[in-house]
Parts: structure tokens; C-alpha cells; sequence
């Protein structure tokens, strides 16, 4: 699937056009809390084409609410989605794409995917998912994370405006900033990693590490549109390679210690890291140990350090300045959140860590 990246702060005055040229009558508008106080609201408002808005779901969306979304878009007689705000939105939205077309007699996460030919529009609004340009969507049915993935809810616009960044929460920008970093590197020693997503990810990184702390602590507009760039070129390797076992590791501390998925996975990211390095001779890479020792190296000097280890500190120097830590938690947890791990998701991973996940959760609560 081709998707058209429009990068600049008027970016979304685009939109018009684009759904003009696919001849929409009226589209599903999906969008957060925060919608309202952007210019893109009284932009689309500007429009000739009606729309109905959709924003009945949680920060981590439903399966049942993303149904209600399915609904209102038949009912309403849609033809074409726009999805503005945060990962979540844009989840909802591709889901809705995925759905809308299908039997409502039974489950749709059970039914087979095929693409729906629905034009659907990325507007995102927070620096980290990137989602906006993957193919991937998480929803959540009866608690449980449930992964949707297929090549047709890559959406056929990414309009990246930087200006949303400038007046979000400076929390949520260090998390967001966190999850982009680890979805940088993860896709860069992903096993399936190839020559394109390797230099996604090394221009995510570069930019991540050169512009994180002024893009949190300064908010100048040149960081903020450094960091909206990386935050989508990240998302742009991981819809190559998908991630690894930090995310894996990540989505039951986040619900267990109720913080945010990029705080997760940012205090996952080096302790996993260092166990892999320790048992490199596990490699799972069917490039070999050679190789993947090679990309840790490579990966320790983008974020500048000579060695792995020095690599890891830095990393962990970030986590320090942005005062992001681990939560209280007891041993007992650790069995839970071991089970927890799908080891599916661990099939990317180029070092074997099944062995070794109750370790690296210890590491990482340090327990």
C-alpha cells in the first residue's frame, strides 16, 4: 500500500483536496478530547462536505467501542474516514476501515481481513506511536490487548503538523518520546530488518537522541518538528519489521502500574538489551551472531556510546533526565506479568529471551 506524507504546520489544509479528488459526500470524523482547539477544526468545519464525529472510546479503545464506530459510519451513509489525534484515534479509525464492510453476525477480529477500499486520513497529534504510517491497530476486548494487523489500514494520507505538539503535557511528550526511540531500535535489530527499515530507524534514532531533551524541556519549534518527523519515521520501520520483546514485555506493566505505554517500554527497552547482549549466542537472526553483534554496535554508537554497555547508559542517562523510573512493584508480580507476555510477539526478537523474561522483569522493577 502507497501512502503520501504531507509534512508542515498548514499540512492539514489539504485534507480538502484529498477528499474532494475521492469524490467523498461524507466522511467519519475520528477524533480525541483535544480536536476542538486545534486549527484543523475550524478547517474541516470550513468544508463543503459533511461529516459526523466519532469520539466515543477510551485512551487504550474497546472492541465494543470501535463496533459503535462500525455503526455510526453505516448509518451515516460515510464513504471515507479521518482520524485526528493521538495512537488511539487513529487505531479506532483504521479498525472502523477494517470492520465497516464486513458481517456483523459474528465477531470481525475473528473473521478474515481484506481491504475495504475506504480512503482513510491520519492527522496525528502527539509524537511517538507513529502510528499514522503502520499498518498495525491495538484494541482491547475483555481486557485483553488484541493486535490487528493488515496492509490496507496503512491510511493513504500522514498530514504531519508539528504545531500539535507545542501545548501537550510535558509527561505525555517524554513517553511519547520514549515509545518512538524504542520502536527505532527495536525495528533496527527486528530479525526481519532489511537495508530500508535500518535507515528509517538510524534517522529516528539520530533525530530522537539530538533533539529529545530540548524538544521536552525547551519546546522550541524546531525540536517539536524534528521530533513529529522521527516519531513517524519510526513508525514507518516498524510497519516493516513490527516490534520485539520490549513491547511484548511492555503492555502488562503498563496496565499493572497503570502508566503509559512508552514509559513501559522506555524502562524495558535497556535492561532487555543488556540481558540480550549477555546471550548473544542465542541468537535467533538467521543472519548470526556476527551480524546481530554488529547492529548492537551500531545501535550503542548512534546513541553515542563506543560500547554496548556504554550504549545501554546512555540510554539510561536519558531515563534519568527525564525522570522516568521504574514503579513500585512486588515479587510476587513477577510470575503474572511473565505469563502475560505473548510469545508470538517474541518471534522477532533476535535473541531467544523466553528463558529469560522473569529476569529481565526483575532488572527492570528492579526486584
Amino acid at each position: 500500500m502507497a501512502q503520501t506524507i504531507i509534512f508542515g504546520n498548514d499540512a492539514y489544509k489539504k485534507i480538502g483536496d484529498a477528499l474532494r479528488e475521492w469524490g467523498v459526500s461524507k466522511y467519519l470524523l475520528v477524533c480525541g478530547n483535544s480536536f476542538d482547539k486545534l486549527p484543523v477544526a475550524a478547517y474541516l468545519a470550513s468544508l463543503d462536505i459533511p461529516c459526523v464525529r466519532f469520539g466515543g472510546f477510551t485512551s487504550n479503545p474497546k472492541y465494543e467501542e470501535v463496533c459503535e464506530g462500525v455503526k455510526l459510519y453505516r448509518k451515516e451513509g460515510c464513504n471515507a474516514i479521518v482520524a485526528v489525534g493521538g495512537g488511539s484515534p487513529i487505531d479506532v479509525a483504521k479498525c472502523i476501515k477494517l470492520y465497516a464492510k464486513m458481517p456483523d453476525d459474528r465477531l470481525y477480529l475473528e473473521q478474515e481481513y481484506t481491504d475495504t477500499g475506504i480512503p482513510l486520513i491520519a492527522m496525528p497529534t502527539t509524537a511517538g506511536t507513529g502510528s499514522e504510517s503502520t499498518r498495525f491497530a491495538v484494541i482491547y476486548r475483555g481486557g485483553i490487548k488484541q493486535s490487528v494487523h493488515h496492509a490496507s489500514i496503512l491510511p493513504n494520507y500522514a498530514i504531519l503538523c508539528a504545531d500539535t505538539l507545542e501545548h501537550l503535557p510535558v509527561y505525555q511528550k517524554k513517553c511519547t518520546l520514549l515509545d518512538a526511540l524504542c520502536q527505532a531500535i527495536e525495528s533496527w535489530w527486528s530479525v526481519y530488518s532489511t537495508a530500508e527499515s535500518i535507515s528509517l530507524a538510524k534517522q529516528a534514532t539520530a533525530l530522537l537522541m539530538q533533539y529529545a531533551r530540548e524538544y521536552v524541556f525547551e519546546n522550541t519549534p524546531c525540536a517539536r518538528e524534528r521530533i513529529m518527523q522521527a516519531s513517524n519515521l519510526a513508525g514507518q520501520a516498524i510497519h516493516i519489521t513490527s516490534t520485539t520483546a520490549v513491547h511484548a514485555m511492555s503492555y502488562k506493566m503498563s496496565s499493572t502500574y497503570a502508566i503509559p505505554h512508552g514509559h513501559a517500554v522506555g524502562i524495558g527497552l535497556p535492561k532487555c538489551w543488556r540481558y540480550m547482549q549477555a546471550h548473544i549466542d542465542d541468537c535467533t537472526d538467521k543472519r548470526g551472531a556476527g551480524y546481530l553483534q554488529s547492529i548492537f554496535d551500531e545501535i550503542a554508537k548512534a546513541l553515542g556510546g563506543n560500547t554496548v554497555e556504554e550504549g545501554i547508559a546512555v540510554f539510561e542517562k536519558l531515563l534519568a533526565d527525564l525522570q522516568i523510573s521504574a514503579p513500585k512493584a512486588e515479587p510476587s508480580d513477577l510470575d503474572i506479568l511473565v505469563a502475560s507476555v505473548n510469545t508470538d510477539r517474541l518471534k522477532n526478537n533476535p535473541v531467544d529471551v523466553s528463558k529469560g523474561l522473569k529476569e529481565i522483569y526483575q532488572n527492570i522493577l528492579d526486584l
